[in-house]
């Protein structure tokens, strides 16, 4: 057993993680899934050319499969990055920078049902006025709604924490 894990025992269960350290992590992930996005749209656009792009009364139209192809792709990798971190580690980079990680509500990693139930239900609830994030303040153990639909949780890490050991 890890040195980091003894303490953790030793110490107790760890601290559920506030709202401004999950929508901090948020926006780092936001800036690489970004970039992300803009890698695979370059991709696209040398693989289809620039042909199927029109600029028609100064608005740039776009093919519709090509846009529903962007999309698909879009959500796939989006969805891919967070599922495939939360799953084999259970932090992002965002969330590493900010010493939180997503946890089984038994202390594990979850799995690839519950980071596709958590990637589906964070959605709506940081697009309905951030109500399902706001479930933080409501809540007895400080979980999102998210949190709680697919049965895990959000810790915050101790400073001794080293993700890459």
């Amino acid at each position: 057993m890890t040195e980091v894990k003894q303490a953790n025992e030793a110490s107790g269960p760890l601290p559920t993680a506030g709202l401004m350290r999950r929508l901090a992590a948020l926006l780092y992930d936001g800036f690489l899934v970004a970039a992300i996005w803009m890698v695979l749209g370059f991709i696209l656009q040398l693989i289809v050319g620039t042909q199927s792009n029109q600029l028609v009364d100064g608005v740039v139209q776009t093919d519709p499969i090509l846009d529903a192809i962007l999309f698909t792709i879009m959500v796939a990798s989006g969805s891919g990055f967070y599922i495939w971190f939360w799953i084999r580690s259970g932090q992002t980079l965002g969330m590493i920078a900010w010493r939180i990680k997503v946890e089984s509500v038994d202390g594990g990693l979850i799995n690839f049902k519950q980071g596709v139930i958590r990637y589906i239900a964070a959605w709506p609830a940081f697009f309905l006025l951030g109500l399902g994030y706001l479930a933080i303040y409501l809540d007895s153990n400080g979980d999102a709604a998210h949190d709680k639909v697919s049965r895990s949780k959000v810790v915050l890490l101790p400073k001794s924490h080293r993700p890459f050991d």
